[in-house]
C-alpha cells in the first residue's frame, strides 16, 4: 500500500512533527518567539579551542547556554538543531575587558544653592563609587549589536561618569529576554579627568582628591571598628562614598584606571604604589615608552582596540619636494611605531587584553590585522581577545576557551579568523545564535568565479519520513544570486515552491535557506553543500528536526549563462 504523500517526501518530516509530535514553538510561550530548542550541534567544523591551538575537525554540542561536549565522536542529542560546519572555523567568543557599549551617561545633578566650587559635593564633582554599570546598561543598544557583530560575546561594562564613575559589571551579550548579568561590583572605574569649573579640575587635583578619598575611607573603617568594639566612643558618620570605596581599600576589587599615554600610566602606577590598591590600566594608546614599567609593576594592562587611520599614508604622492617627503616620513614613522606597540608588549611578556571604549568595533579586525602585520603574533592577539581578558576580569572558569562546561560563547567564521577574506557568519552568545550576512566571495585572482552555481539542479534528500526530491533553480543577477526550490507539499497537495535566500558562496561551498509552509506555520530550512563541477553533496537542516544528507546534480541543459 502506498504511503500517504504527507508522510513521505522532503518535508513529510515537518508535517509529522507538526501534526504528530507537537507544535513548532513551546506551549509555554504565547508570543511564539521563544526557540523550541536550546540545543545545537555544530558539526565537523575546524575548532580552535584556545589561543595558539591547532584547528581540529570536531563537533560542538550546546545545551541551555553551556557547551556539553566537544570532539570528533560526540553523540548529538535527538532534539539538537544541527548546523553544518564543514567549511567553518570556530573560536572562543571574544571578551571586551573594558567596555561602555550599551552604557548611557547619567544626568548631571543640580547644583545646590550654597554650592562652593572649591569644595563641591562628591556627586557633582564626579565622585560616585556607589553607582553601578547595571543601572546604565541596555542590552538592546545598537552599540551592543555592533560589539556582537565584531565577535564579542562578553563585556566588562564600566559606568560613564567623572573621576570615580562607579562599579563595573560582567555582561554576556545575549538576547533582550535575559538579564545577561553575570557579576556585579567587579571593579571601580576611575580616570584622571577633572571637573569643569570646580575642584578637582586638574590632573594633579584629581590625584590629590583620589588620595584623599582613599585615605579617608581607611580612617572611617578604623573609626567604625573602634566604635563597634568599644563603649563610650562617638558614633562615626557613615558616608556613601567611603562605604562604596571599602571594597577597593580592602583589596576585594581592583581599580580600573583609564589612561591614554605614558605619562598617565606613570601617574596611575605612582598612586597605586603609594596607596596599595589593585590596579588595571585601560584604554592605552601610546605606551611604548613605559613597556618596561608595565612589566615590572605587575599591573593589569588593557589596550584600546584601535590603530591610526592609514589613509594619510596611502594617499601620499610620489612626486613631492624634500620638505613634504620629510613630513610623509614622520607620519609613516609615527604610524609604524604605534601599530608595533602591541607586538613589543607581548614580546616583553606582558599579558594584555583589549577595550573598545572610544573605538569602532567594526574596525576591530582591521586593527588586529595591522598589529599582526607589525609583529604581534596571532596567538597573542587571540589570547588578548579571550584567555587574557577572561583572567583579568575573573571569568576564566566559564569563558575564554572552547571547553565542556564553559558558557556557549563562540565566534564562527568562514575562514581562519585573521585572514583577509574571513568573515564572521555566526556568533553564539549565552547559547543564542546570531546570524550575520556573508558577502559573497565569487572571484579568484584571475577574476573568474570560484565555482559556478547558477542553473537548475535536481536534488534528493533522505529523512526518517522517507526519500524526496525536487528542483533547485539558481540565477545570477549581477554580483548576487537568487532562485527557487520545489518540495513535496506537507499538506499533500503535490509540490510547492519557495524562494531561496541568504545565498552564499565561499570557495566551493554553497549555502542558502528557504521557508516551508506547513500547517499554517513557516519552518526554516538551511542547506549547505560542497560543489564539484555539476554535483553537490551536503546537508539540510530542518528547524528542530535535525540535519539530513542532500545531494544534487545540475542539468547541463539548464545552466544559466547570465
Amino acid at each position: 500500500m502506498k504511503k500517504p504523500l504527507w508522510k513521505t517526501g522532503l518535508l513529510g518530516l515537518c508535517a509529522w512533527g507538526l501534526f504528530g509530535s507537537g507544535t513548532l514553538f513551546a506551549q509555554s510561550d504565547p508570543t511564539g518567539q521563544k526557540p523550541i530548542t536550546q540545543t545545537y550541534a555544530f558539526t565537523n567544523a575546524t575548532v580552535h579551542a584556545s589561543p595558539g591551538s591547532e584547528g581540529e575537525k570536531a563537533t560542538i554540542v550546546v545545551k541551555d547556554g553551556v557547551i556539553i561536549s566537544v570532539g570528533s565522536g560526540v553523540t548529538i542529542p535527538v532534539a539538537a538543531k544541527v548546523i553544518a560546519g564543514d567549511s567553518l572555523y570556530i573560536y572562543p567568543g571574544f571578551i571586551d575587558a573594558a567596555s561602555q557599549a550599551g552604557i548611557t551617561k547619567p544626568e548631571d545633578p543640580e547644583r545646590p544653592s550654597d554650592f562652593v566650587s572649591s569644595n563641591p559635593p562628591d556627586e557633582i564633582a564626579g565622585i560616585t563609587p556607589w553607582r553601578s554599570a547595571t543601572d546604565q546598561f541596555d542590552i538592546g543598544s545598537s552599540q551592543v549589536d555592533d560589539l556582537r557583530k565584531a565577535g564579542f560575546t562578553m563585556a566588562h561594562v564600566l559606568p560613564d561618569g567623572g573621576m570615580i564613575a562607579g562599579k563595573g559589571a560582567i555582561m554576556v551579550l545575549g538576547t533582550k529576554g535575559s538579564t545577561n548579568l553575570i557579576k556585579t561590583n567587579t571593579a571601580l572605574a576611575a580616570s584622571l579627568n577633572g571637573s569643569r569649573g570646580m575642584y578637582p579640575g586638574t590632573t594633579v587635583g584629581v590625584m590629590a582628591k583620589f588620595r584623599d578619598v582613599y585615605k579617608n575611607t581607611n580612617l572611617t573603617q578604623d573609626r567604625i571598628a573602634t566604635f563597634t568594639s568599644n563603649s563610650g566612643v562617638t558614633r562615626p558618620e557613615i558616608n556613601q562614598t567611603y562605604s562604596a570605596m571599602t571594597e577597593v581599600v580592602n583589596g576585594q576589587i581592583p581599580v580600573f584606571f583609564e589612561v591614554e599615554n605614558d605619562l598617565e600610566v606613570r601617574r596611575a602606577i605612582s598612586l597605586q604604589k603609594e596607596l596599595g590598591f589593585k590596579l588595571v590600566v585601560y584604554g592605552l594608546e601610546q605606551y611604548d615608552e613605559v613597556i618596561d614599567l608595565l612589566k615590572s609593576s605587575g599591573v593589569g594592562v588593557i589596550l584600546k582596540l584601535e590603530t591610526p587611520d592609514d589613509k594619510a599614508i596611502k594617499n601620499q604622492k610620489d612626486d613631492v619636494d624634500e620638505a613634504v617627503q620629510a613630513q610623509y616620513d614622520r607620519v609613516k614613522e609615527s604610524y609604524d611605531r604605534t601599530i608595533a606597540q602591541a607586538g613589543k608588549l607581548a614580546e616583553a611578556g606582558v599579558a594584555f587584553a583589549f577595550s573598545t571604549i572610544d573605538a569602532k568595533p567594526s574596525d576591530a579586525m582591521k586593527s588586529l590585522r595591522a598589529m599582526i602585520e607589525a609583529g604581534l603574533t596571532e596567538s597573542a592577539a587571540m589570547a588578548a581577545l579571550t584567555t587574557n581578558a577572561a583572567g583579568m576580569i575573573g571569568m576564566n572558569r566559564i569563558a575564554g576557551t572552547v571547553e565542556q562546561g564553559k558558557l556557549a560563547n563562540l565566534v564562527i567564521t568562514t575562514g581562519p579568523i585573521f585572514s583577509e577574506d574571513s568573515q564572521i557568519k555566526h556568533v553564539v552568545a549565552d547559547g543564542n545564535i546570531f546570524d550575520y550576512e556573508i558577502k559573497t566571495k565569487k572571484k579568484n585572482g584571475n577574476g573568474e568565479a570560484t565555482v559556478e552555481v547558477a542553473g537548475t539542479w535536481d536534488y534528493t534528500s533522505e529523512t526518517p519520513a522517507g526519500s524526496s526530491g525536487g528542483k533547485l533553480t539558481i540565477e545570477k543577477d549581477g554580483d548576487d544570486y537568487s532562485g527557487t526550490i520545489t518540495y513535496d507539499d506537507p499538506s499533500g497537495n503535490g509540490t510547492a515552491t519557495s524562494p531561496i535566500s541568504d545565498v552564499s558562496i565561499s570557495g566551493s561551498q554553497l549555502s542558502f535557506s528557504f521557508e516551508v509552509s506547513a500547517g499554517g506555520m513557516a519552518i526554516s530550512v538551511s542547506v549547505s553543500g560542497e560543489i564539484s563541477g555539476n554535483s553537490m553533496d551536503g546537508s539540510m537542516n530542518i528547524a528542530q528536526f535535525g540535519s539530513f544528507p542532500i545531494s544534487a546534480t545540475r542539468n547541463p541543459n539548464f545552466i544559466s549563462n547570465n
